[in-house]
């Protein structure tokens, strides 16, 4: 597996190493031991799915501390844009974003720590996106940031998306106080 770095610190895009022939493929998804070479110490303690129809958006969510999550995201069927943005006050890119493909083909995934915002937009019908969890939900601790504050200047590549209520509702990053 190679671990790269990104443009914003502390969100790692992780490319697996695929085995395949002609009965399929085969690939590590998450190994401890590499991701605390890359200086990341994890302890999952739960998983999530989603499963999604083309041009739906879930996000900018977070949880704020004490319940605050680290996540490794990746797509097991179909294909999104993954965006992160660092929310870190004190970060020298507060603000910045990036966003990648993660889809079935690639099987990228992101790993994307406490402190950022984060959400994707689904690119094919029938979506299953997996999310693995440092902490456990906690609904008084999350908290979102709207999906098009023109402030973010992000690229989703779709201009009306099916929202949630929350997400609809969401302040706009200008209107926005980070936690963290």
């Amino acid at each position: 597996m190679q671990i790269l770095n990104t443009n914003l610190e502390g969100l790692l895009l992780l490319e697996p190493t695929v085995f395949g022939d002609q009965r399929g493929y085969f690939y590590e998804s998450f190994r401890a031991d590499v991701m605390q070479h890359a200086g990341v110490d994890l302890l999952f303690v739960q998983d999530n799915q989603s499963f999604s129809n083309k041009g739906i958006l879930r996000g900018l969510h977070f949880q704020k501390y004490p319940h605050a999550q680290g996540k490794l995201v990746r797509v097991i069927k179909g294909a999104v844009l993954d965006v992160a943005v660092d929310i870190r006050k004190n970060s020298k890119t507060y603000g910045q974003h990036f966003s990648t493909r993660l889809d079935e083909e690639n099987k990228r995934m992101l790993y994307v720590p406490p402190g950022f915002a984060h959400g994707f937009v689904t690119m094919e019908d029938s979506t299953l996106f997996l999310y693995k969890c440092t902490n456990y939900y906690h609904k008084e601790s999350e908290g979102s940031v709207r999906w098009n504050s023109p402030e973010l200047n992000i690229d989703w590549g779709i201009t009306s998306p099916i929202l949630s209520a929350k997400d609809i509702e969401a302040p706009l990053f200008s209107e926005f106080e980070s936690p963290f």
